[in-house]
């Protein structure tokens, strides 16, 4: 590639970058100004976990828990010291934003990459990496997702920089044959792009478990090509690096959790696992223990994340039209581009096995649940969209009417990528309406809570348990380290630890805080020694457990109710 190819393409991926980077303030300022930003319970739980490793009676990075892996709250911790980043959920916001960006340029790379490879078709492969860009990056789901703290946005960039960099792994080997046939002898493996894959499997097993499964789906793949290329010493030499790089997040995840909890799989089967979870709240599964109807929910919320009613069979006609023309004229690149149905596998498993449901307005259960998980397929879908440009392209070529029909009929599938997209702003996306009903949910009780504890001195010290209710006390901006939670005790210490802060304070609170809030079965309504304490408040939500808030013998005050 010569310096001046290598300077238009640089600034194609530049200009792409900078749209997205528009599209990503410009909806952050507006979900922003319409407190939009942490109507997802998770997302509030994954600010606080982040910001209990500073600020907290017990910091450190042991803060961070066992059922969400670590990436997301360490990439947030910079952007909210700040108590005003904190409080409105703007320090959430930044490493998602960042990633939506990432994820546009890599769409655009990957489709390009893949297109100029095989179809050596430098100008549709640049107006259909345009296409795919777009297709990704104007989704309404994931551009409401990107502004806020969740792990979708984070997890979708290292996927797709992943499969972009095993793309061009696979055509450095294939550039390696064709200099091996002409020289007569055998060149050097390029090593970096198998690197730098490596690395961002790394990031997406640290971000979410479908990042493990992924990463065995692409380390199956580059050993049965290191099968085929047995005797080239370099290539198993680079594999099995790669291979050690991402096989040790997973065992280093398990040995924390061994370590540190005393049961290597805590995550998964632990008191907040997932599964735990599941047993607790009793949501439908439609599709438990059966595979099949778990992929086929899972293909029809990630449907509904593209289009409403019949604009979504579009997407699906779409995809499986890609996936066909890759396999017959991709050749080489057609691994990267089945690599994107990943996702696809692992939850029709994961719905069906394990513990996680996923309901769509659609079908019975007739409500919306999990329905973020339907955007992993959006890489799919996008670059479908851009193999589809090219192949109009390559149409118009070998008809003769390129010049005259091709751009009528880009235009056209793309006015219907923008017509699906429009139906979802219509009916408002999937992703902000179940997290808005999220809100709705929680909302009522956190509010009267936040009232009560509002009228108390701003220095109190309150024993509080944080997991569901954490969101109070940011949004009162009453830091973490006059809170004794949960969290303040050392957890490999079991069942309890009786020299911990949060067991010395429930036994003991006169001694430790000024108030205790309790809500129906939690642990400090359970284990909490109340004769010293005197009722405050008691606050009742529809649908909500009653929280009570409880001052110590130094702050006694009349009996209220609400």
């Amino acid at each position: 590639m010569t310096g001046k190819t290598a300077a238009v393409r640089d600034h194609g991926a530049a200009r792409v970058a900078g749209v997205a980077v528009l599209v990503s303030l410009f909806a952050f300022l507006y979900y922003l100004q319409k407190s939009d930003l942490l109507l997802y319970g998770d997302a509030i739980a994954h600010i606080n976990i982040a910001r209990r490793v500073f600020d907290s009676q017990t910091p450190g990075l042991l803060q961070l828990g066992t059922v969400w892996l670590p990436l997301p709250h360490l990439l947030m911790i910079p952007f909210i010291f700040s108590d005003a980043m904190w409080r409105s959920g703007a320090g959430g916001s930044i490493p998602s934003m960042i990633a939506y960006v990432l994820g546009v340029v890599g769409i655009f790379r990957l489709v390009r990459g893949i297109l100029e490879a095989d179809l050596r078709t430098k100008p549709a492969g640049v107006v259909a990496a345009w296409a795919a860009a777009f297709a990704y990056g104007a989704n309404p789901n994931l551009i409401y997702m990107q502004v806020t703290a969740m792990t979708e946005s984070v997890y979708l960039a290292l996927f797709i920089w992943a499969v972009v960099y095993f793309a061009e792994f696979i055509r450095s080997l294939r550039k390696n044959d064709l200099q091996k046939n002409a020289a007569g002898r055998q060149p050097q493996v390029a090593r970096t792009p198998l690197v730098y894959c490596a690395w961002c499997l790394a990031g997406a097993e640290l971000t979410r478990y479908d990042g493990w499964f992924l990463a065995g789906v692409m380390g199956t793949a580059v050993v049965a090509i290191v099968l085929r290329r047995w005797e080239d010493r370099a290539l198993r030499r680079n594999a099995a690096k790669f291979l050690l790089g991402i096989a040790l997040v997973p065992v280093l995840w398990l040995a924390y959790n061994g370590v540190v909890y005393g049961n290597a799989l805590e995550f998964a089967n632990g008191p907040y696992s997932a599964k735990a979870i599941e047993q607790r709240v009793g949501a439908p599964n439609p599709a438990l223990h059966n595979a099949r109807v778990a992929a086929i929910y899972y293909l029809k919320s990630a449907q509904l994340n593209l289009a409403e009613g019949n604009w979504s069979r579009f997407w699906l006609a779409a995809a499986f039209a890609a996936v066909a023309i890759a396999v017959w004229k991709l050749r080489t690149q057609s691994a990267p581009v089945l690599l994107l149905w990943v996702p696809l596998v692992f939850y029709a498993l994961s719905i069906a096995y394990g513990s996680v449901p996923i309901h769509v307005h659609t079908w019975w259960p007739f409500a919306t649940f999990n329905q973020r998980y339907g955007l992993q397929l959006l890489p799919v879908f996008a670059v479908s969209t851009g193999v589809l440009t090219a192949s109009v392209f390559l149409l118009g070529e070998v008809l003769g009417v390129a010049g005259r029909h091709a751009g009528k009929l880009v235009a056209a599938m793309l006015a219907l990528v923008v017509v699906s997209y429009a139906s979802v702003w219509k009916a408002e996306p999937q992703c902000l309406q179940e997290a808005r009903r999220n809100w709705e949910i929680r909302n009522p009780l956190d509010s009267a809570v936040e009232r009560m504890i509002g009228t108390l001195p701003r220095n109190s010290r309150f024993l509080m348990e944080l997991g569901e209710h954490v969101g109070v006390m940011q949004q009162l901006g009453i830091p973490l380290r006059q809170v004794v939670n949960n969290e303040n005790h050392r957890p490999w210490k079991r069942p309890s630890d009786p020299e911990g802060l949060w067991e010395r304070a429930l036994a003991d609170p006169p001694r430790y805080v000024d108030f205790v809030i309790a809500f129906d079965g939690d642990a400090v309504d359970q284990r909490t020694n109340k004769i010293s304490l005197t009722e405050l408040a008691e606050i009742h939500a529809t649908g909500q457990p009653r929280a009570r808030i409880f001052a110590t013998a130094a702050h006694n005050a009349p009996n209220q109710s609400r």
